[in-house]
């Protein structure tokens, strides 16, 4: 498990937090059902690489403020133009008590519809919705899509192959996956340029010009 250690914040403003990123800290938050919002700030690179590796969907140790917390990455701020993380919200796991979680989906194996018939893989999901315990939480969920031999082929939530403890929120026969038709483009063909309609407007704006000059004598 991935560890991330955090201070406790005494002060929480504007003021405060534009000095934390200056120091190349993060402002953040933990809570859950029976802990109470405690805001906290971690260290900003620290940050990047569990986020990286453990994404929202795996649990991490929240170290550095009283006892070691289980956590989840809850929400992320990120500046729209800059790109850096500007907050951070933590969930705490509570032990024995189920998660609900969406965890993304990692699809493998090869789709005979796109080596054969040249067709597109159309993922419709990327992510699906899970109740499990903490500690059966997967990080993602395998889709296998050599089933879809054709174009009328598809792959349904009901398909996806569940580790143990994992329960599927989501409707059974919600599409996940499918092989798509390759259609080709159509070439636009050119319009033709009518000279004469080119010339009338060219004519009507010298004469325009001509009689706003003689206006102007």
């Amino acid at each position: 498990m991935l560890t991330l250690n955090a201070e406790k914040r005494e002060k929480v403003s504007k003021v405060e937090n534009r000095k934390m990123r200056e120091e190349g800290k993060i402002p953040a938050v933990f809570y859950g059902t029976t802990t109470e919002a405690t805001p906290i700030s971690i260290s900003a690179s620290d940050f990047k690489k569990v986020w990286k590796e453990a994404g929202e969907s795996s649990i991490i140790a929240l170290a550095g403020v009283g006892d070691e917390r289980n956590v989840l990455i809850h929400d992320v701020d990120v500046d729209p133009v800059k790109g850096h993380v500007r907050h951070a919200d933590f969930y705490v796991v509570e032990k024995g008590k189920k998660l609900q979680v969406s965890v993304p989906l990692e699809f493998i194996g090869e789709a005979p519809a796109i080596k054969s018939l040249g067709g597109i893989l159309t993922k419709v999901l990327h992510e699906v919705e899970i109740e499990v315990l903490p500690q059966h939480l997967p990080q993602h969920l395998e889709v296998d899509i050599s089933s879809l031999d054709d174009f009328e082929k598809q792959i349904q939530v009901k398909d996806i192959l569940l580790p143990e403890g994992v329960e599927l929120l989501a409707e059974s026969d919600e599409v996940v996956a499918l092989v798509a038709e390759a259609k080709e483009e159509e070439e636009e063909e050119p319009q033709e340029i009518d000279m004469a309609s080119i010339q009338v407007e060219k004519r009507g704006k010298e004469e325009a010009e001509e009689g706003e000059t003689k206006e102007e004598e």
